[in-house]
């Protein structure tokens, strides 16, 4: 278990309670959803950390109640040849929203100061002009009305070996652990230096990294999405209960059972 920023260890957290408290939670996204969606508002919440910090788990946990078609999730796969020729920021583009839209992306441009610079994916040349590009962008997006929020998830070095080595033992987990995530693990002190690197050019007033402490999971979840939830001034739009039409009474003969496909009730 992580401890506060005194060096405290907080009290153990129990499902019952991280249930109860992350439910409360997700009601309000719904409330703010529908919020954004009336208002036409534009928002992009951006993930980033280390791998096993648990970015996955929070936008799970607050996509799986939101509808779909107000707030999405990008996760993006590795570029294609023809996007490594276009301007860096071009395909995330693509995903930006439009007004009444909420886009919550798993890991972002920022791969360019990360995963690229560490493991040479990109030029010195390439990441220069990321970092000096990056901040101007951002700025850019906050003009044309987009409100961006920025999560760094950070985990101390003993708690993702401790997930590392679950995922190791858990077949079901164990597709979680990709080649990238490995040399990440034998690379800790250089991904450290290319975060605070990123933190000193990109974390600024207009567009502010967030840090979340993520050894503890629930914890990290609930303090993410509340915190999330108090980036935006939202109010209780929510539409009144819909009166049900009455069906209209006519008649109707169903096709006979045999002529049909039935999956098996094996349960």
């Amino acid at each position: 278990m992580g401890k506060t920023r005194d060096g405290r260890k907080p009290e153990k957290l129990t499902r019952e309670r991280f249930e109860k408290e992350l439910l409360g939670l997700q009601r309000e996204l719904v409330i703010m959803q529908e919020y954004v969606r009336a208002k036409g508002l534009k928002i992009v919440v951006i993930f980033e950390g280390r791998d096993a910090a648990g970015k996955g788990g929070v936008i799970k946990r607050i996509s799986e109640r939101t509808n779909p078609r107000v707030c999405r999730v990008v996760a993006l796969p590795a570029p294609t040849e023809r996007e490594k020729t276009q301007w860096y920021f071009q395909r995330y583009v693509n995903h930006l929203p439009a007004g009444g839209e909420i886009v919550l992306f798993d890991r972002s441009w920022y791969n360019r100061a990360g995963v690229e610079r560490v493991m040479g994916f990109c030029t010195e040349s390439e990441y220069e002009e990321f970092m000096r590009s990056c901040p101007e962008f951002e700025h850019m997006l906050a003009r044309s009305g987009v409100k961006l929020i920025k999560y760094w998830f950070s985990i101390s070095d003993e708690e993702q070996e401790r997930r590392f080595q679950a995922r190791v033992h858990d077949p079901m987990r164990r597709w979680k652990l990709s080649p990238m995530d490995l040399e990440s693990r034998a690379r800790w002190v250089a991904y450290s230096r290319a975060k605070d690197e990123m933190f000193r050019y990109t974390d600024s007033r207009v567009a502010p990294w967030w840090v979340v402490n993520a050894d503890d999971k629930r914890r990290a979840r609930l303090n993410c999405i509340a915190h999330l939830l108090s980036q935006v001034d939202y109010e209780d739009l929510t539409p009144d209960p819909i009166e049900l039409p009455p069906r209209v009474d006519e008649a109707y003969v169903r096709p006979p059972i045999e002529e049909q496909n039935f999956v098996p009730e094996i349960y």
